[in-house]
């Protein structure tokens, strides 16, 4: 072996081991379960395994939700896009009825990205989908101070893979509680 090839070694056993011992010896099995997906094309024995992101690279969208509140906290994208789907809607309004009802309450909006695209393309899209949310939940009630809208890029994937469900897991805006002493 010649000194680059050994070099490259060294430093490909030493981030595996690094890898190795981030690693945690109790993993919540609700938050790292694999999800699989199976092709339906007939003849074709495609199958893909996506691994769910650990609690602690999750979004912080499960964190606090208070009582009342509604329980749909992502809105999902297309790729490429920021405009509000149809289904997302009544979550949306309902969010703002909530914050109507609670003068103290106050939400963060999340926008996130998958890992395609720039990080500075991924951080302007992520934050259209967040000022997106966030004018709907405007215009159907909710006070000006009560929301902040944040971009997130790709820096919090919901899913690691590198596949469409994946991705799609990814292109979201996450709707988080803060939390009022």
């Amino acid at each position: 072996m010649n000194r680059s090839t050994r070099s490259s070694c060294l430093a490909l056993a030493v981030a595996c081991a690094f890898a190795a011992g981030c690693a945690t010896d109790n993993p919540n099995p609700e938050t790292t379960a694999p999800s699989t997906t199976v092709s339906s094309t007939p003849g074709v024995s495609t199958k893909s395994t996506t691994q769910q992101a650990p609690a602690q690279r999750m979004s912080s969208a499960a964190k606090v939700t208070p009582k009342g509140a509604p329980s749909q906290l992502s809105v999902y994208y297309d790729l490429d896009r920021y405009d509000i789907k149809p289904q997302f809607v009544p979550a949306i309004e309902a969010h703002a009825r909530y914050l109507r009802e609670n003068a103290g309450a106050r939400i963060t909006i999340e926008g996130n990205g998958d890992e395609r695209g720039s990080r500075e393309y991924n951080l302007a899209l992520g934050q259209r989908r967040a000022e997106g949310v966030r004018q709907m939940l405007r215009l159907s009630g909710a006070a000006e101070h009560q929301v902040e809208a944040v971009s997130l890029g790709e820096e919090k994937p919901r899913s690691l893979g590198h596949d469409e469900a994946s991705w799609s897991q990814n292109r979201r805006s996450d709707l988080v509680y803060q939390r009022t002493e």
